[in-house]
């Protein structure tokens, strides 16, 4: 299996995803690996760590999630491996809960969101986002 994090979308993949079918409620997985060091585009703030510099979007999310009927459903540190094999192991796990795609798409797309953004870019070497659905 060939693993490859992004810290963005390709359009090609943006646009797949936010125009597939809607089919009601889906969580994100996603999967976050950190910078050693955060790196803002101005400069700013290099003795923050990826890490913090990521938990800075990761508390202002929150209000936009709300904003579109979303909710944070768990964010935790990954601490140690007991099934299978990973060359290097993710950084973070944070599960958000959307009621749609078009939900997601509105929060992505806020003006609220745009600006902590910069937090996100900063921190993250790369991650991956699954979406999942409930079964039955």
């Amino acid at each position: 299996m060939k693993v490859s994090n992004q810290v963005h979308p390709t359009a090609e993949q943006a646009m797949t995803f936010f125009g597939a079918e809607e089919d009601g409620p889906m969580c994100m997985v996603n999967l976050l690996k950190f910078k050693e060091k955060a790196e803002y585009a101005d400069g700013s703030e290099p003795e923050l760590s990826g890490r913090e510099a990521y938990l800075r979007y990761g508390a202002g999310v929150q209000a936009c999630l709300a904003a579109v009927g979303g909710r944070s459903r768990f964010s935790g540190l990954v601490t140690d491996l007991m099934l299978g094999d990973v060359e290097e192991l993710w950084d973070m796990v944070a599960i958000a809960e959307y009621p749609s795609r078009a939900a997601m798409r509105q929060m992505v797309q806020s003006p609220e969101y745009q600006a902590i953004t910069k937090h996100r870019d900063a921190g993250l070497a790369g991650q991956l986002n699954i979406r999942t659905k409930a079964l039955g």
